[in-house]
């Protein structure tokens, strides 16, 4: 289960709006002080994205919630969304050369446009599946955390 902690900014009969910061893959690493990337990535604000779900207990707003979702969602929508225009590349570049060599045209030329043709129409089938695939998929409560704490500094 990929976990994540949310903010609660809403809660109404039942329903917990939750709010979680999307999280950049830079600035993790031993080298995150000296990579142009990181730089970059730290100029960009943060971003969020909110959304609701079913909550049993109720909840206040500026609540931390432990939210899960299971892995195969995840490993499913990559396969859809990276695998799939793969094998349409693959399958459709295989049908481009037979197609081609049966007309005695050129096999390379044929292979290559058939290949991206059909690569770019099975990511599109891909991202549709991959879209029904995250509306399905609810993030589920693992835990309440409560509210979250503050550091109060003395200063002399």
């Amino acid at each position: 289960m990929m976990e994540e902690i949310a903010r609660v900014v809403d809660y109404q009969q039942g329903w917990a709006t939750v709010e979680v910061e999307l999280k950049s893959a830079c600035n993790h690493c031993a080298s995150s002080e000296n990579c142009g990337t990181s730089t970059i990535a730290k100029a960009f604000s943060v971003q969020t994205q909110r959304f609701s779900l079913p909550s049993d207990k109720p909840c206040h707003k500026g609540d931390l919630l432990k939210i899960g979702l299971p892995e195969s969602v995840i490993i499913k929508a990559a396969a859809l969304v990276y695998l799939l225009p793969l094998l349409g590349l693959f399958l459709s570049a295989l049908v481009g050369q037979i197609l081609a060599a049966g007309l005695g045209l050129s096999t390379n030329g044929f292979a290559m446009v058939f290949g991206a043709l059909g690569a770019l129409v099975a990511w599109f089938i891909g991202k549709h599946f991959a879209a029904q695939l995250e509306a399905q998929a609810t993030p589920v409560i693992i835990a309440y955390l409560g509210q979250e704490v503050g550091i109060i500094s003395a200063s002399h």
